[in-house]
């Protein structure tokens, strides 16, 4: 199996090759797919994300989200504890500031700030996913971090978790560790993927796909690898 570092940095390439025009056919078309589906359908408070470095852009499934009169929150880096996040109501006028990496996110001050489990339906960016919607992220570890409750506290079921993308992250088989947070689905602009309730469950007991491991390990100590 390829490394994850390795593997982070085709499909960052691989991704970041897809041409202006065509990502954003790419984003209309998973807005009319996953404005379908039933999470999206029944969430009233969506959690989400303001795309960088080629990441499928959620902005037409917000404004589908927004104008079903649902509320839409997008990420904040907390500065204590380090490397998790805030969720900010964000509206279709909300400005945005850019964070130290670049990225957009709201003003704490001026919006609404919720805890994760306070959302019905998060939207999460990734770099890869394989069939079984296990998810690579790009490294930092702050999703894991801030959805870990969710490995440990089995009977939470907030928020849902689906991971966006495009059709060509998808790779074969991506190695799990003990620190991943399994996702509900993904969606691109061809399909959406699902995880078997078997599959999800075992998961979040074992912290792999199945298989007992062992839940001492953080993202501190083995991301990078």
């Amino acid at each position: 199996m390829i490394p994850r570092p390795k593997l982070r940095r085709v499909l960052r390439v691989r991704r970041n090759a897809i041409a202006p025009r065509q990502r954003g056919q790419h984003a209309k078309a998973l807005a009319r797919r996953l404005g379908r589906h039933p999470l999206f359908v029944r969430a009233r408070r969506v959690g989400a994300y303001c795309s960088n470095d080629g990441e499928i852009d959620p902005a037409p499934l917000l404004s589908a989200a927004r104008a079903r009169h649902k509320r839409v929150f997008l990420p904040v880096l907390r500065a204590h504890p380090y490397k998790k996040l805030w969720f900010v109501e964000s509206r279709q006028d909300s400005r945005l500031t850019r964070n130290r990496f670049g990225i957009p996110e709201p003003n704490l001050r001026r919006g609404r700030i919720r805890l994760p489990w306070a959302l019905d339906l998060l939207l999460v960016p990734l770099v890869g996913f394989d069939p079984d919607c296990n998810r690579l992220g790009m490294g930092g570890g702050f999703y894991d971090r801030t959805l870990a409750y969710l490995r440990i506290r089995r009977c939470w079921q907030r928020p849902r978790l689906i991971g966006l993308a495009h059709e060509c992250q998808r790779v074969e088989a991506i190695d799990t560790g003990p620190w991943d947070v399994p996702l509900d689905g993904v969606a691109t602009e061809k399909r959406i993927w699902s995880r078997g309730p078997s599959k999800s469950t075992a998961h979040r007991r074992t912290g792999g796909t199945g298989t007992a491991r062992s839940t001492s390990a953080t993202p501190d100590q083995v991301e990078h690898q």
